[in-house]
């Protein structure tokens, strides 16, 4: 299936994401027959809760409109690949098919950085519209977080 125009909306989401100041990551949980169950974007910074993913906030718009037998055979569209902590998630609630715009280096949990147990059993395609995922990424770290830890590594003194 061609997945474009559902990530298409993804990343509009991952828009809505970096005009509030969040990491922009916007993703959709699709059925089989292409239709939107959940979509979500990240609202880390929002909650000031680190868990607060995209694919978190997906999997409780399911549970709160009671659609949890929906969970399983479901078509996640998310713009970067789910870290470690999502992947795991996402395969556990029984995701059969995880398609990804840019990889993620630092977290990635589809194989990047680490391939999370029983991803064997869950289609993976990573690079759908990957540039156009990486530019909003690249333009939320040209500013600064403002809710980022403030940065605690000593400076070395200098010598005269």
């Amino acid at each position: 299936m061609d997945w474009s125009d559902h990530m298409k909306i993804s990343l509009c989401l991952a828009k809505e994401a970096l005009e509030v100041g969040e990491v922009p990551v916007g993703c959709i949980f699709v059925d089989n027959d292409g239709n939107i169950l959940a979509s979500g974007r990240n609202t880390v910074n929002e909650t000031k809760n680190a868990t607060r993913h995209a694919e978190i906030n997906c999997v409780d718009t399911i549970v709160k409109a009671s659609f949890l037998e929906k969970l399983s055979n479901i078509t996640v569209i998310v713009t970067v690949e789910p870290c470690i902590m999502c992947a795991a998630m996402l395969i556990n609630i029984g995701c059969t098919n995880i398609v990804y715009g840019c990889a993620n280096d630092r977290f990635g949990g589809c194989g990047t950085v680490l391939a999370v147990p029983g991803l064997e059993n869950c289609k993976v395609q990573g690079g759908l519209f990957g540039n156009q995922a990486m530019d909003l990424l690249k333009q939320f770290y040209k500013g600064q977080n403002p809710n980022a830890p403030e940065n605690k590594v000593k400076k070395k003194p200098v010598n005269p």
